[in-house]
């Protein structure tokens, strides 16, 4: 069997940490990178692996493409701290490290969500999958939010099974991370808006939310699929607000 290396990039995840590393026990090696985290995050991680790393935090992509030549083996599985690999996902990726030829350079992954102590299975995230069984040759996009492995040119398989993702851990998590999307996707968008006009500012939320909580039948999780489509469009609002603030800023200065 082909050997593979775990690399887990980490900031104050003492809460998440532990059974994201239970989860990869069966690996080969294990790299913690870690963006010198004032809770327990170090300790705890230092109980799996001898390999762990701080490193000052820039953005994702950078995070993940400095550590990715680090590891030692060919085959890479690459987690958040929230995420983890079921015994269904373990055994379909060592089925494959098992093959004498894998055809592929990279694998799709679906996420199966949580929140707020609930199984998610709309509201738009029942089609989330992410690139992170991959070839050591492989490097992630250099955006600031939602970074992906760069797939052009590239023989893409997918997993039958998924991981589980503890996305956020309550509301508050939720929008405090929205809160910094918002400032990293201002920065994605920068280019792409000439201009920020009340149709960025009220339409696009408005139709985030039609989007998740119809189309995509948030509905469906009740409650938290209402809470999951308001604070995805808050997500869209904060996004153009800070672009405004971002320019007029510039204008001051």
């Amino acid at each position: 069997m082909k050997p593979i290396s775990i690399i887990i990039t980490t900031f104050n995840e003492a809460q998440n940490i532990r059974a994201a590393l239970e989860s990869v026990r069966w690996t080969d090696e294990i790299m913690i990178v870690d963006s010198f985290s004032t809770d327990e995050t170090v300790t705890i991680a230092k109980e799996y692996t001898d390999w762990v790393v701080q490193r000052a935090y820039k953005r994702p992509a950078d995070q993940k493409n400095w550590a990715i030549p680090q590891v030692t083996h060919e085959w890479i599985l690459l987690l958040d701290a929230d995420e983890r690999v079921t015994p269904a996902l373990q055994a379909e990726i060592q089925d494959w490290l098992a093959k004498p030829d894998i055809p592929y350079d990279a694998f799709w992954i679906g996420r199966q969500n949580f929140f707020m102590g609930q199984q998610i299975n709309y509201a738009g995230w029942q089609g989330d999958a992410v690139v992170r069984f991959f070839r050591k040759s492989c490097r992630y996009n250099d955006k600031q939010v939602h970074e992906e492995i760069i797939t052009e040119g590239l023989q893409i398989g997918r997993l039958k099974h998924k991981m589980e993702h503890y996305t956020f851990r309550d509301s508050k998590h939720f929008l405090d991370k929205m809160e910094r999307y918002g400032e990293w996707s201002a920065q994605d968008y920068a280019r792409k808006t000439n201009r920020v006009t009340y149709f960025h500012l009220f339409w696009k939320p408005v139709f985030r939310f039609v989007k998740h909580f119809f189309v995509q039948q948030g509905w469906r999780d009740g409650k938290v699929g209402f809470i999951i489509s308001v604070i995805m469009a808050w997500g869209v609002f904060l996004r153009y607000m800070k672009l405004v603030e971002r320019r007029e800023m510039k204008e001051e200065g």
